[in-house]
């Protein structure tokens, strides 16, 4: 019975879709014949989905371990694109004008990346030493409600003193730019795609390798079975948060360099695409936050593209429920093994 369900729905959705694009025939078949807008929308697609994948990845790093939603990261990340901003004014620089080239670009680019990275996973760690470490043996949802009272703490906090307007993001980075078939990519989304992927593969590393990345992954599998193994988890839980948030730091500075801009708002927005992202891999599951952050990345540039930018969302936070309630395990996840 549930299979019929599946299929009538698919093919609902599938003659909905027809009938839309039928609306929109013109335009899509005049976009097709032009790959190199295609093309363009791919480039811009994986820089976006760099950035969520990096926001994803917190997510599941958390509920990996705790199988806690931490709702607080909307607001890490935001936070974090604040700290990037000031890293980089308190070097001297502000708005698009002043350029930097060679070592003085590194070093500020570099000096942001560590300002807003550490001080996001500072700050994670604060969140669940204060507010969600004392409500650990508490069943139900009164950590995920928690982490939704922080977040609110932490929006009002920036709104209040960094007050409600847009800011101007510093961009030191030239206009640096290569024609690659027709489309354009600039110095920023080479920086942006090197730096995503030196994070992700630096993180597979710590997992994969180190005695602390074995004592995660142990503790994600049973936290019970690994603290009577000796494993601190309170210690792993803390490294949980910090690596997670500091990875929002990362894509929040992203954030700002893409966008030139930063705001009180961002947090909601991008959080709630880097979740999708996270459930559409398999949250849980680093491998799938990465590619579910690629995927959520194209398919808000292409869609934009093909259909319409305003219903990029509808696209997006469809596919959600859908997998929420088709494939709840995602692409990458494993169903939890039921404790006895």
């Amino acid at each position: 019975m549930r299979d019929r369900h599946w299929v009538k729905w698919s093919l609902a959705a599938v003659l909905a879709a027809i009938i839309f694009l039928v609306g929109k025939y013109t335009s899509v078949i005049s976009i097709l014949g032009e790959p190199d807008v295609l093309l363009q929308q791919v480039i811009n697609g994986l820089s976006l989905g760099a950035m969520y994948a990096l926001l994803a990845i917190g997510f599941t790093l958390v509920y990996g371990i705790m199988e806690l939603i931490n709702f607080a990261h909307f607001n890490v990340f935001m936070i974090g694109s604040f700290l990037g901003m000031w890293a980089l004014e308190f070097l001297g620089l502000s708005g698009q004008s002043q350029v930097l080239t060679g070592l003085a670009l590194c070093g500020a680019l570099a000096f942001a990346f560590a300002a807003a990275m550490l001080g996001s996973g500072v700050l994670g760690m604060a969140i669940e030493r204060i507010a969600l470490r004392p409500l650990r043996g508490i069943p139900g949802t009164t950590g995920m409600i928690t982490t939704i009272g922080v977040s609110y703490i932490l929006f009002n906090i920036i709104l209040l003193t960094a007050g409600a307007d847009a800011k101007n993001y510093p961009n030191p980075m030239p206009n640096l730019r290569w024609q690659v078939a027709g489309a354009v990519v600039d110095l920023r989304e080479v920086l942006i795609w090197g730096i995503s992927l030196t994070l992700m593969a630096g993180l597979q590393l710590f997992v994969s390798r180190t005695r602390l990345g074995k004592a995660m992954r142990a503790t994600a599998q049973d936290s019970e079975a690994a603290r009577m193994m000796g494993i601190d988890v309170d210690r792993v839980i803390a490294t949980a948060f910090f690596l997670g948030s500091a990875l929002a730091g990362a894509a929040a500075l992203i954030f700002g360099l893409y966008y030139n801009y930063t705001s009180f708002l961002i947090g909601y927005t991008a959080g709630l695409r880097a979740f999708t992202a996270a459930v559409l891999g398999g949250i849980g599951s680093i491998t799938g936050a990465m590619v579910g952050g690629v995927i959520i990345g194209l398919i808000e540039t292409l869609g934009g593209q093909l259909i319409a930018v305003r219903w990029t969302d509808v696209i997006i936070f469809s596919i959600l429920v859908l997998v929420l309630v088709y494939a709840p395990t995602g692409l990458f996840g494993r169903a939890a093994p039921t404790k006895s």
